[in-house]
């Protein structure tokens, strides 16, 4: 251990003690360093050649450490320095609009990013009293989630499906439909690949979301360090903003390709490996990360940080290792079906294995009673179809109800990368709600969905407004909306 003084006037100025070890030696990015007594877990490290580090693990000898940078820069034998201080990690306003690694350092090539402050990138999650309940909406702009799924701000629902379902895409809708709403947006980039990122920037760019959110990026291109630190940085980002009184949305895209990251370090660790050869800890890493989500009391700033993370199964097995720890951690799952993909309906989610814990509690009034029994609906609407698909012939009743289903299904059906409004959601759902679409064809149904709120936005811009205003289904409202549906079928017909 080195401590250096500076004396004057027979004063100390400062103390700065650190502790000095050797590299043993260094394979795969992780480093055997001696001479380290002090350092604790989480601890950084400095490399000779200015490359941070990170303490992941010790032995009777030897302290282990993650390597966050290139590789090829540290030597055997070289000395590392430590302080007795966690892994802290640059946050602040300026991060919005830009596109960071997994150390918060800039990689899109436009210049040094102003810290206001640093944070560890290791936390200890926020108990009870410093929370509140879940009660206030996340509007993600897709119908189907808002209406029957609902999220809250503060929550943590699970994206779950298989490859090429549209996980993504759910997310990056939602982070699409968060502009003019004052949400702080966070898209964590961990194991994908550089050109499917660098669409994804392209398309926040369009739209005009680069204003409101940032990227922590850790691609397959980075190494396995980069992959894991990269969820812990974006929610240290995260907080900042949620403990200066704001609101956070969060997508980790995806904690699969991070238990990936993270079982390969552990067995070059020789870590003793478990179930499917992770780790034993592996529960506690994905715990630690998602606990972090809150929704702060008013006295702390009332700020909120909502979680969506996505993970990946495999032929929709539920009941993988990670994907059932991420089950149980999280409020709840929106499950994504590759048949319902195949059948052509888009966000192909199946209703009756997603459930939000937080249920109507983060629905807006207007919301709540538009779809009070919508879930029953549809699922026994998909139930039916299975029943009477060989059939030629069906009663009345059950022909009924294969409409309305039928009419249901259309109205949950949307296009990828269009999220539509509070007011816009429930026009449709509460004609749905007066059984008018039931009395028209399905190409009448179509053109309806599309055609409705243009209609009102030309003719009612004011009742659009008192919708978005009182987000409650008022009579004024009702009575404008009945006269309004009225009209567009009269002009319709002409």
């Amino acid at each position: 251990m080195k401590t250096s003084l500076n004396l004057k006037n027979n004063k100390v100025n400062f103390v700065d003690i650190k502790e000095v070890g050797q590299i043993r030696d260094i394979k795969k990015g992780i480093a055997r360093i001696k001479g380290l007594p002090g350092c604790i877990y989480g601890q950084l490290i400095r490399f000779a050649s200015g490359i941070k580090g990170l303490v992941i693990g010790f032995d009777e000898r030897d302290v282990m450490v993650l390597v966050l940078g290139d590789e090829t820069l540290v030597r055997s034998g070289e000395e590392v320095t430590s302080q007795i201080e966690p892994l802290r990690i640059p946050v602040g306003h300026d991060f919005i609009g830009r596109v960071v690694n997994a150390l918060a350092e800039p990689i899109d090539n436009r210049g040094f990013i102003k810290a206001e402050d640093h944070y560890p990138v290791f936390r200890e999650a926020l108990g009870v009293i410093e929370r509140l309940p879940v009660d206030e909406p996340m509007q993600t702009g897709i119908k189907i989630i808002d209406t029957v799924i609902p999220i809250g701000r503060g929550q943590r629902e699970l994206i779950i499906g298989d490859r090429m379902t549209g996980k993504t895409t759910l997310g990056i809708d939602t982070i699409l439909n968060q502009k003019g709403k004052d949400v702080v947006c966070i898209y964590c980039c961990i194991g994908r690949s550089q050109v499917s990122l660098i669409k994804i920037i392209q398309l926040l760019q369009e739209r005009g979301a680069m204003d409101y959110t940032f990227i922590v990026s850790a691609t397959g291109l980075a190494s396995p360090n980069e992959q894991f630190l990269a969820p812990y940085t974006a929610a240290a980002l995260g907080e900042f903003f949620m403990f200066n009184g704001q609101h956070v949305l969060l997508v980790f895209d995806d904690l699969t390709r991070h238990a990936w990251a993270y079982r390969q370090i552990s067995l070059l660790l020789e870590r003793a490996p478990g179930r499917e050869a992770y780790p034993g800890d592996i529960f506690y890493i994905h715990s630690q990360l998602l606990e972090r989500a809150a929704k702060l009391r008013n006295e702390l700033g009332g700020g909120s940080m909502t979680f969506l993370p996505i993970a990946e199964t495999l032929q929709g097995d539920f009941t993988g290792y990670i994907q059932t720890n991420l089950v149980s951690i999280t409020d709840g799952q929106i499950f994504l079906s590759s048949s319902l993909f195949y059948e052509g309906f888009k966000p192909a989610i199946d209703t009756g294995l997603s459930i939000s814990r937080i249920g109507s509690k983060a629905q807006t009034p207007i919301m709540r009673e538009l779809s009070r029994m919508l879930r029953l609906e549809y699922v026994q609407y998909r139930e039916l179809l299975k029943m009477t698909r060989l059939r030629t012939r069906q009663s009345p009743e059950i022909e009924a109800k294969l409409k309305r289903g039928n009419v249901l299904n259309i109205l949950f059906t949307q296009d990828r990368n269009a999220p539509l409004s509070l007011a816009a959601q429930a026009v449709l759902f509460y004609a749905f709600k007066l059984h008018v679409l039931e009395l028209l064809s399905l190409e009448q149904i179509k053109e309806f969905k599309q055609e409705i709120f243009p209609f009102l936005q030309e003719h009612y811009a004011d009742l659009i407004k008192k919708i978005e205003e009182k987000k409650e289904l008022l009579p004024e409202i009702t009575e404008k909306l009945d006269r309004c549906f009225t009209e567009f079928l009269r002009v319709k017909k002409k």
